[in-house]
């Protein structure tokens, strides 16, 4: 299951982490969010201990997509050393997520 990140969980989660990072910025009333919801927790357990995989509301946390620029959602945001190291907007097939994570492992 993918962790539920907040902004108040955010630097200790996602920025101090030793391990790579996807975190999705989505929202409840967000329909393409909806069909990428599935694929994130489909990698959050194909992941599970080799990398962390949350999701952030973005309308119960703002602090942090609009730290990073999200303007559209769903925004997927890949992390590594506490950097954005990669992005992707809008859905995308699972491929393109693993193959994000797999250049950092």
């Amino acid at each position: 299951m993918a962790l539920e990140i907040t902004d108040a969980t955010f630097e200790e989660t996602v920025l101090k982490s030793d391990k790579p990072v996807l975190v999705d910025f989505w929202a409840a009333w967000c329909g393409p969010c909806r069909m990428v919801g599935p694929i994130i927790e489909e990698i959050s357990k194909d992941y599970n201990g080799r990398a962390i995989v949350g999701k952030v509301d973005v309308d119960a946390n703002q602090e942090f997509a609009a730290k990073y620029g999200v303007r559209n959602i769903p925004t997927v945001l890949i992390f590594q050393n506490g950097e954005v190291v990669g992005r992707q907007v809008g859905v995308a097939p699972k491929k393109t997520y693993e193959e994000a994570i797999d250049s950092l492992l």
